[in-house]
């Protein structure tokens, strides 16, 4: 079983502030993995991804955002994007720091979103992992955030709700083809934004899937 321990970095800034989960058997693969606008590093979701891969080897970071941080609950101004995605770069140093030789990158929502944005910028990570990736606002369908979306050069796995308001199976396979590097979308039947983990409702099998999901997809 891995052994999970809080973990500050507060020689980068923004610092880096989580839980980071060390497995028995390490593979050298590190995920970095953060939350949505109205969650932190703690959300069942986050954990339950963490135990899966770190019971495969990966070690996890579950990282608060820089704007989670500052303020324990509400979500980020449009001005904390870019110092969340300086954020989440500060993260990836830190799992290099610890020896990983291959990092991924992911997140729920608004921190996937930060990701994949910041992967467009540059590549920080071998591969993205986007839960509920926010296409858009639940009542603007007609405004796609996918502008940065032709700029992603990595592989890109999406897992995404089949009832989720902020991006329908048919939008999310619109939009990755957007994308010019390898992509797949695995869909959660019956689903919304929360991937089923509602009021910390669990889903048994959900964490098993996406990680057999993610071994496939990466090969």
């Amino acid at each position: 079983m891995a052994a999970v321990e809080t973990f500050t970095e507060r020689s980068l800034e923004p610092a880096v502030s989580g839980f980071l989960h060390s497995p028995a058997s390490e593979s050298g693969e590190a995920l970095v993995l953060t939350h949505g606008a109205g969650g932190n590093a703690q959300m069942a979701l986050l954990v339950a991804l963490a135990e899966a891969f770190a019971g495969a080897g990966f070690r996890v970071l579950r990282a608060n955002l820089p704007f989670r941080q500052l303020r324990s609950f509400g979500p980020p101004r449009a001005s904390d994007a870019a110092r969340d995605r300086a954020g989440l770069k500060n993260a990836v140093s830190a799992m290099k720091k610890l020896g990983a030789r291959r990092i991924f990158l992911g997140g729920q929502s608004y921190g996937g979103r930060q990701a994949s944005m910041l992967s467009a910028e540059e590549k920080v990570a071998e591969a993205l992992l986007l839960l509920s990736y926010p296409l858009h606002a639940p009542s603007r369908p007609d405004q796609p955030r996918t502008q940065h979306l032709p700029g992603l050069t990595i592989p890109v796995l999406f897992v995404q709700g089949t009832r989720d308001p902020f991006g329908s199976i048919e939008e999310m396979e619109a939009a990755r083809k957007l994308i010019p590097a390898r992509t797949r979308l695995f869909p959660v039947e019956g689903a919304g934004h929360d991937l089923g983990f509602k009021r910390n409702r669990r889903p048994d099998d959900f964490a098993r899937r996406v990680l057999a999901a993610w071994e496939e997809f990466l090969g």
